[in-house]
């Protein structure tokens, strides 16, 4: 019988790692530029043995009307084993109470920004803003650097990644706020963010044979996670990831479960 990739990657790991695998970089609904089969995404994740989910919109990169991109998405992730990432477009009036109803009426933990689609920077007011309200709900901020390399986008939109260097200085200032960074690379983030303690990352963009291995000879093993970007990336590249780099079962435990686990505590 032929094994996919997937299975044997699985089949290498202690059983207590299969058993706890969560993803904290995964999107939902329709991709506006291209078809990602949608309806397939959870069924992958479970069949590859994630058992917790971080789950964005795609809607919510161009659509204005947020509040309804939430609720649909709230309700997508009802009772299962997914955990839905709110929209917050922060050039859009009153997007404070866009906040408000992702903690109140949806319940969600956690905000998923994209400021180079809504059109702002880092450096906007509001930006740390919302850091300190999402501080003061307990709320862990997803900062999307990148959705794709520029040479991919479509002609007529493509958006630059976020300029991550402000990063640094607003968080050593907000200590209570908590951003996890995804989509970044290498060189956007290991200049300036390993050396904030309320910063996190996940290895999507991470490239390179042994990429992991190599990132956390520089970045705090504490404050990486599992990030698949699925299904903009196939699920399976993820898992590779950890299997090609030299990894210690602490090492592993810390990726896959413990270091996302804390920051929702």
């Amino acid at each position: 019988m032929v094994r996919s990739s997937a299975t044997l990657a699985a089949a290498s790991l202690p059983a207590a790692e299969v058993m706890n695998l969560t993803d904290c970089h995964v999107y939902l609904g329709q991709h506006p530029f291209r078809d990602l089969q949608d309806g397939k995404t959870v069924e992958r994740l479970l069949k590859n043995g994630v058992t917790a989910a971080w789950a964005g919109a795609f809607e919510g990169l161009l659509r204005r009307d947020v509040a309804a991109v939430n609720r649909e998405l709230a309700q997508r992730c009802q009772n299962s084993f997914l955990r839905p990432c709110g929209t917050i477009n922060l050039t859009l009036p009153d997007w404070q109470d866009d906040v408000k109803r992702c903690v109140e009426v949806h319940g969600m933990r956690i905000l998923r920004l994209h400021p180079n689609y809504h059109g702002y920077t880092l450096a906007t007011p509001a930006f740390r803003e919302l850091l300190a309200l999402a501080a003061n709900h307990k709320l862990l901020v997803q900062l999307v650097a990148q959705m794709e390399d520029e040479r991919t986008q479509h002609p007529q939109v493509r958006v630059a990644p976020v300029d991550i260097q402000p990063l640094s200085a607003i968080m050593r200032e907000l200590t209570d706020a908590r951003v996890m960074v995804l989509n970044a690379n290498a060189a956007m983030v290991l200049r300036h963010l390993q050396d904030c303690p309320n910063v996190w990352l996940d290895f999507a963009m991470i490239e390179g044979v042994g990429g992991v291995e190599t990132l956390l000879k520089t970045w705090p093993q504490e404050r990486l996670v599992f990030g698949s970007f699925a299904p903009e990336f196939y699920w399976e590249s993820a898992r590779l990831k950890m299997q090609e780099s030299a990894l210690t079962d602490e090492q592993m435990q810390a990726i896959q479960s413990h270091n996302s686990a804390a920051l929702l505590v």
